[in-house]
């Protein structure tokens, strides 16, 4: 019922019924199967085959409930994203939800989209194809170690904005102050002030949207509007944000404090920072600001302090820095870094060769080889 007041459902069934659209959604056994069924089969006419591990089981089907393209693997493979190549065309569009439904993936045939770009582009799409926003959008936030793709969404619509430490409570402040409309985080959550939470199948929903949206005069045409054409059409209007997470799992935790403690050290000269990057990489921007992150919340009063270390570029590219669990097994330290592309011609690049300069500036910059003794994070996202 309240997914009705919030989507015009009409508009995503004449879609789910175009013989050019094909959709495929992954409950990876946990509680999204349940809604998926009545909603997108049920509700919305899509096929009963368009919908994979969608019954709930407790251990979840012996897989690992996250929705990303490591764990999804059965949803990348049927995508065209898998290692084996297969010959059946993919669908246009799929998605994934976790185990209790609230983080989700959204993917298109043999292209992924980022979580950084998605919520940028629910939120730059969402007052034209979601009826709840017609009236426009509140604000938007995400959390500071997500992309800064929604920035400039924001900039150029002229919306609210807000970079809040990781944690939904943050989001949870702002929505209910009525501050905020759309929010999301890299880790493949994004939600709406609907509820208090991210919300898996709310995304999906909000994606048909904007395809059906997109489509809407053009069911009938040769070729869809895919998922690929918005998110490239996304890039050519506000630019790209290449953008990765690497993982370190497990280190030393006096040598990731340590480690830590260096990068916030450096921040304070920073002419010497920009020589040591010159000498690394001649071609990446100079490093124009540098902190580390603290969060006055606008809403409640409380501040956040110690919630990642950030190096800012002038040309918008992010290099960002987060521990988390200092327990006495060890350390995460995650890096993410992030290079903003504005020219349009230079959007298209693979993802790994767009970020190597500034991959090499971080290891270098924050020694990791020689503070952990790893010459390789052990998960990169």
């Amino acid at each position: 019922k309240l997914m009705k007041t919030i989507f015009d459902f009409e508009s995503i069934k004449k879609l789910l019924a175009s013989p050019k659209f094909s959709f495929c959604f992954d409950g990876l056994h946990g509680v999204a199967g349940a809604y998926a069924k009545r909603m997108f089969v049920d509700e919305l006419g899509a096929s009963e085959s368009s919908l994979l591990n969608c019954v709930p089981k407790e251990d979840f089907g012996g897989g690992h409930p996250d929705p990303n393209l490591t764990y999804a693997k059965e949803l990348v493979e049927r995508m065209g994203l898998g290692k084996s190549s297969s010959n059946v065309e993919p669908p246009e569009f799929g998605a994934a939800a976790d185990g209790d439904a609230d983080r989700n993936m959204v993917l298109g045939k043999r292209f992924f989209v980022t979580p950084s770009d998605s919520v940028a582009i629910i939120a730059a799409n969402a007052v034209q194809s979601i009826p709840y926003f017609a009236s426009g959008l509140k604000g938007v936030a995400r959390s500071m170690p997500t992309s800064a793709a929604l920035d400039v969404v924001a900039k150029n619509l002229n919306l609210k904005f807000f970079e809040v430490p990781t944690g939904w409570k943050f989001f949870g402040n702002l929505m209910d102050a009525g501050m905020c409309s759309v929010c999301g985080e890299e880790s493949f959550g994004t939600g709406s002030d609907h509820i208090r939470e991210k919300d898996g199948i709310w995304a999906v929903l909000a994606w048909l949207s904007i395809i059906a949206y997109k489509n809407k005069d053009n069911l009938g045409g040769d070729k869809l509007v895919s998922v690929e054409d918005i998110v490239l059409q996304h890039w050519a209007t506000y630019g790209r944000h290449y953008y990765t997470r690497y993982d370190y799992e497990n280190v030393d935790a006096e040598a990731a404090k340590e480690l830590m403690a260096n990068l916030v050290k450096m921040q304070s000269a920073l002419s010497d920072v920009n020589k040591l990057i010159k000498e690394i990489q001649p071609d990446v921007a100079e490093v124009v600001s540098a902190d580390e992150f603290e969060y006055k919340d606008p809403v409640d009063g409380s501040v956040s302090k110690h919630q990642g270390i950030r190096y800012l570029f002038g040309d918008g590219s992010r290099l960002v820095f987060r521990l988390s669990g200092t327990g006495s097994v060890g350390a995460t330290i995650r890096i993410y870094i992030e290079q903003y592309e504005k020219d349009s011609s230079k959007t298209g690049r693979e993802s790994s060769d767009a970020l190597s300069p500034l991959v090499d500036v971080a290891l270098k910059l924050s020694k990791i080889k020689e503070y952990t003794g790893r010459s390789a994070p052990t998960v990169i996202t």
